[in-house]
């Protein structure tokens, strides 16, 4: 008798609202103060990936020398970098799985190096850009022939902020 006088008692105080509350609407995500062009944040990696000709350079076997496809797809990159001018990046050097791991971890960081020192030399702050090697431990193709070990020896570009 008691709960039920309880139950009557919590009911009579409920009251129906005589307007519902409006729908909740859709938010946009926030994107750093800057707006989005086709769902890409400008400088973001997505944006880097977009509009460089490619985030990576090729190296012939035991090299680490830039060649011209290799000042093309990095003049690309300065040019975004340069309008970036908050952006800093990560030059990951890679190497094919041949070799030891000691000499591989020292090629990839030729690699890197010489990525960087390009993009200094076209006017890019050398405090951006920082270097990292992988050696043979990151590989992109798996396998043990020329197509799986040229497109293993490489550098790749990444935005860190």
């Amino acid at each position: 008798m008691l709960i039920a006088a309880g139950s009557l008692a919590l009911g009579a105080c409920k009251t129906t609202p005589k307007e519902l509350p409006p729908e909740p609407t859709q938010t946009p995500a926030p994107t750093g103060g800057m707006d989005t062009v086709n769902g890409i944040v400008p400088g973001s990696q997505a944006d880097f990936l977009a509009k460089v000709s490619s985030d990576t350079v090729y190296f012939d076997t035991d090299e680490s020398n830039i060649d011209s496809a290799d000042m093309a797809t990095l003049q690309s990159q300065a040019q975004w970098l340069m309008q970036f001018t908050n952006k800093r990046i990560t030059i990951e050097g890679h190497c094919d799985e041949r070799g030891t791991r000691e000499y591989n971890l020292a090629l990839g960081e030729r690699r890197a190096n010489a990525a960087k020192n390009y993009l200094v030399g076209l006017g890019i702050d050398a405090s951006r850009i920082s270097t990292l090697s992988y050696g043979k431990e990151r590989p992109k193709a798996m396998g043990s022939n020329e197509g799986a070990w040229a497109q293993n020896r490489r550098a790749v570009t990444v935005t860190v902020q």
